[in-house]
């Protein structure tokens, strides 16, 4: 039997914070349910989402809420996403092991994501055409 997990993410490249939820799917509930739990986090503060065109970030009946906007990139270009960076890291780190359950899986995906610090995150998730507006960077 196939089993999965999947990591939802969002990473500031401003201030290097970050918001990770680890669920059983990857479909707009999932998705849906990320988003909701994000938002509670600073709920006064608006969180700008940079997505690729997955169905899932578009599906008609996905519920976004007030404090998030959701920015798609044009199609094919990942590299424009900072949180592409993240998953690559994530993935380096991940690749070349054995998991035997899928409990294996998840305590690696928790010991990555507690392990991360915010210096790293801005580090990684930086991009020139962020900070080349100060829109973008008021903190």
């Amino acid at each position: 039997m196939f089993q999965a997990t999947y990591l939802y993410g969002a990473f500031s490249p401003i201030n290097g914070s970050s918001f990770l939820l680890e669920l059983p799917y990857c479909n707009t509930d999932c998705f849906e349910l990320f988003l909701s739990e994000f938002s509670l986090i600073k709920p006064q503060e608006l969180k700008v989402i940079v997505l690729d065109n997955g169905a899932f970030h578009k599906a008609k009946r996905l519920k976004v809420p007030q404090n998030i906007i959701l920015v798609f990139l044009p199609p094919f270009s990942p590299e424009l996403n900072p949180a592409e960076k993240m998953w690559a890291k994530f993935k380096r780190a991940f690749t070349n092991k054995l998991y035997k359950s899928l409990q294996e899986v998840s305590e690696f995906i928790q010991s990555q994501t507690q392990t991360l610090k915010n210096e790293e995150t801005k580090v990684t998730c930086a991009f020139d055409y962020i900070f080349l507006n100060h829109f973008w960077t008021k903190i």
